[in-house]
């Protein structure tokens, strides 16, 4: 066995990095839901909370990509240093300010300060990974690496996203309202920090000049096979958004608004247990393909909804949706790593990650206005055009490997 063959992912970054990673992006994963619940709770409004919740993620997709960059040209070490002392910051003046007499204005900017220097964990780790891999992992286990590597990171953003509002819940509940934000904020200072420390954070691509600038031309980031991804990567939030939403509204004509969480947590779990078993597909079944099936399994699923009228077949129907999406949100990463520029990874990811929570935002808010306008029943078929885009971008991506193999 050669010295080249010893060599892992894992071993390379070392178990610890991925345990920081881990908790590292949870205070994220508590922040939409915790904001909903504290100003709920402080200011007795259920519009301002969910505005205050769209704040958030309007501060991350604006500034996510700017800070991607950032981190691409100077080092993830100084920038998500700095970050994770604002968005502590940034978190606990909402807190104080939710709970003051503050006009309501000034608690929508500090909840988009919250998104605007949130860290962007999980982005940043797709990006040191794949960097390291395509710097220290022979060539011939690259594109596994990468896939088993997308599947990790996937399925650990479920679990968070998952965990995460339930943590907000037992908080919120045992103790305060506020006490989940003081506990993300905590989290955010030990685990953001730890995680701008660690040695993998000092790597920045050997693609780069010594000043930290980019070889390859920022037009690259705008690719149309990049953007066709970005695009998929739109439909995967929308779809989330909408289907939480619509869900929402489902259970609630069914008088058991509070079990929605429980059954949108099912589907969650099923997505990241098939996203982790993606790691096994053999490299013969390329990503385009991959993109295609799962998204027409994610569609397939989603033509149930219409004719959902009890819990039982909502919940088969979420475990069928589920088999598609986790897959399809793998493959995605994979391929934005694949053909985004290797010198710009972070601004790629974050790129991506910018994707999906407009998505989402979007999804959520125009859900929501045909729940309360026409009732459950019409939102549900807002998911099924969130799916059917994420096909329709699959086969517009698989186009040009056919026409590849075609030509050859």
């Amino acid at each position: 066995m050669t010295q080249n063959s010893k060599i892992s992912l894992l071993r390379i970054a070392g178990l610890p990095y991925f345990l920081i990673a881990f908790v590292a992006r949870l205070p994220f994963a508590m922040m939409v839901v915790g904001v909903l619940t504290v100003v709920v709770a402080a200011r007795e409004s259920v519009a301002l909370g969910g505005l205050t919740s769209a704040a958030v993620g309007v501060g991350t997709a604006c500034f996510g990509p700017l800070l991607g960059a950032a981190a691409d040209r100077r080092g993830q070490r100084i920038v998500l240093g700095l970050l994770a002392f604002a968005n502590a910051a940034a978190v606990i003046g909402f807190t104080i300010i939710v709970y003051s007499t503050a006009p309501e204005p000034l608690v929508l900017l500090s909840a988009f300060a919250i998104g605007a220097t949130a860290p962007q964990v999980s982005p940043m780790s797709r990006s040191r990974l794949v960097t390291i891999i395509a710097e220290r992992i022979p060539a011939e286990r690259q594109a596994r690496t990468t896939s088993s590597t997308m599947s990790y990171e996937s399925a650990a953003d479920e679990t968070v996203f998952v965990f995460g509002p339930f943590l907000v819940g037992v908080l919120a509940t045992a103790i305060a309202p506020w006490m989940p934000l003081a506990v993300a904020a905590a989290l955010i200072l030990l685990f953001v920090g730890a995680f701008a420390l660690h040695p993998t954070a000092a790597h920045v691509s050997a693609q780069r000049r010594a000043d930290g600038r980019a070889t390859s031309r920022a037009s690259e980031l705008f690719r149309p096979r990049l953007l066709i991804v970005l695009i998929g990567m739109f439909g995967v939030g929308l779809f989330f958004g909408a289907m939480l939403t619509s869900l929402t509204a489902f259970m609630t004509a069914h008088g058991r608004a509070e079990e929605a969480g429980l059954l949108y947590g099912a589907m969650g779990v099923g997505s990241a247990i098939l996203a982790l078993g993606v790691a096994f597909l053999p490299a013969r079944f390329p990503l385009p393909a991959r993109w295609l099936l799962f998204a027409a399994v994610l569609f397939g699923g989603s033509l149930m909804l219409p004719w959902v009228h009890d819990v039982t077949a909502m919940l088969i129907a979420l475990t069928v949706m589920g088999c598609g999406i986790g897959p399809t949100l793998v493959t995605q990463f994979s391929l934005g790593a694949a053909f985004g520029p290797a010198d710009r990874s972070a601004t790629v990811m974050t790129m991506l990650g910018s994707a999906l929570i407009v998505g989402q935002a979007i999804g959520a808010v125009a859900t929501g206005q045909v729940a309360d306008s026409a009732g459950a029943s019409p939102a549900l078929l807002l998911p099924v055009i969130a799916a059917a885009l994420v096909l329709a971008a699959g086969v517009v991506n698989v186009v040009p490997a056919l026409s590849r193999r075609a030509a050859g």
